[in-house]
């Protein structure tokens, strides 16, 4: 089979240019002197007032107060209260103390800390006021006699009868 190629001779026209209307052309106002001055009035106004005297305005020195530094005084460091029993009360057995003040309560016994075979400690870093307490063997049975005192930063060794 035969194609046929043949080639039209006609190419499309260039488009035409359209002729403006005069009326379009003169869309924008014609500027004239008179318009370019008042254009130009706003920048010149500045470079009209930088030329005036400069008027020269005292200087105040205004004094700067500085807010007073308020220290805080300082927690006071108390000493830790330690408070130690000198006694042997058996191997397996366990010194407690009870009482009021330092986080000591009557109702339920602390453990103390055994430091060898016949030395107890408890020790307190934030004591507020004195404590009075009393030693337990196994938080089960008191010590005898009256209730010990000892004030705040004071380290005492007892010894407990039972």
């Amino acid at each position: 089979m035969k194609k046929n190629t043949t080639k039209s001779s006609k190419t499309p026209a260039p488009a035409a240019s359209k002729p403006t209307p005069a009326a379009a052309k003169s869309v924008a106002p014609a500027k004239t002197p008179r318009a370019k001055k008042t254009a130009m009035a706003p920048l010149l106004a500045p470079a009209a007032a930088a030329k005036a005297p400069a008027v020269k305005i005292p200087s105040i020195k205004v004094p700067t107060i500085k807010a007073p530094v308020v220290k805080e005084p300082a927690p006071e460091k108390t000493a830790a209260t330690v408070i130690a029993a000198q006694i042997d009360i058996g191997f397996g057995n366990i010194l407690f103390i009870r009482g009021e003040g330092a986080g000591l309560s009557w109702d339920q016994g602390t453990a103390m800390e055994n430091v060898s075979a016949d030395q107890w400690r408890f020790t307190c870093k934030d004591a507020a006021g004195p404590i009075t307490f009393k030693f337990l063997v196994n938080d089960l049975t008191w010590s005898v006699g009256d209730d010990y005192v000892v004030n705040p930063g004071a380290a005492v060794t007892l010894e407990p009868t039972f």
